[in-house]
């Protein structure tokens, strides 16, 4: 977001390159033209991603921000959220990441439906397809993400928390996959990552339905992880962060590619080798030989992910 100082500097800028010619039946209109102008600079980037100081290094905070929508996803926020993960892929130092919102009562509302209104099939097909590369590809980064929930996540927005590991909810969180109320499906990849988290049966009731639940439903049935008071789902979300990076942060990736590489494969033998390649590529970092000395010289472990 830009400085009122920077805003000064631009908005005189544009004032020296536009001012009329000492014209009275300008001014309004001009001053109208500056104002609009002011404003848009005013707005703060629709998707932030910041990394925590000290100590909470290693943790970063991917924040959704475009409260006049209730953070809808639109082909700017899909662009900004994919520039976003290859931040995250390219960062050797980051451990966790935290996807937030700002906007009070809003987690994620979902595809910008007035943006899609104005898209042919072709134009929203080759939305959804790039939705749901941008989903996989965040699902895909090798270290813990954690969804923290606070108001509604629907449709595009609950997609995005399903492809997290984790998810900490608000009591005021909301979540649903409206899209056959829109006479279509879920197209980010919630018809495949809600039946892999919560069971066929249940993703098949909240799909064809397309029924909200509420937070305490969604610890229930396992969609998310914990249900705390409205407010305080960030700070828990927080608090499970800082205790992942007390671990071995190569031993955390590598039982993440373990957990979601072994179950698609189709049998036990088939993922107790995929278990078996992973903990085979730990046995000879430094980080494992700091772990054990360490317990031997009863201190605490400090690790450098080696």
């Amino acid at each position: 977001m830009r400085s009122p100082r920077g805003l000064l500097a631009i908005s005189g800028y544009l004032a020296g390159r536009h001012a009329p010619a000492a014209s009275v039946s300008t001014t309004g209109h001009h001053s109208l033209f500056f104002a609009r102008a002011i404003q848009i600079l005013a707005q703060p980037e629709p998707v932030r991603l910041q990394e925590l100081s000290a100590p909470d290094s290693g943790i970063l905070e991917l924040r959704l921000e475009r409260p006049e929508v209730k953070n809808a996803i639109n082909w700017d926020v899909m662009r900004r959220l994919r520039s976003a993960i290859e931040k995250i892929q390219a960062d050797a130092a980051a451990k966790v990441v935290l996807v937030a919102s700002s906007v009070p009562g809003a987690f994620c509302a979902g595809a910008d439906l007035k943006e899609r209104k104005l898209m042919g099939s072709s134009e929203v097909g080759e939305y959804a397809r790039s939705l749901r590369s941008t989903f996989s590809s965040f699902e895909a980064l090798p270290i813990p993400t954690i969804a923290v929930i606070e108001g509604a996540a629907l449709g595009g927005g609950l997609e995005l928390a399903l492809s997290c590991d984790l998810r900490i909810c608000g009591g005021n969180a909301e979540l649903g996959l409206p899209e056959t109320g829109l006479a279509i499906i879920p197209g980010a990849g919630g018809t495949q990552r809600l039946p892999r988290i919560v069971g066929r049966s249940r993703a098949k009731e909240l799909i064809f339905t397309g029924r909200k639940c509420d937070a305490a439903e969604a610890v229930m049935m396992g969609l998310a992880n914990y249900c705390v008071p409205a407010g305080e789902a960030y700070q828990k979300a927080l608090d499970i962060a800082r205790e992942i990076t007390q671990k071995g942060p190569l031993g955390i990736r590598m039982a993440k590619k373990a957990i979601n590489q072994a179950m698609e494969v189709a049998d036990m033998s088939s993922a107790l080798a995929v278990e078996g390649e992973c903990y085979e590529q730990l046995l000879h970092t430094q980080d494992r030989l700091e772990a054990l000395a360490a317990f031997a010289e009863k201190r605490k472990p400090v690790y450098t992910g080696k």
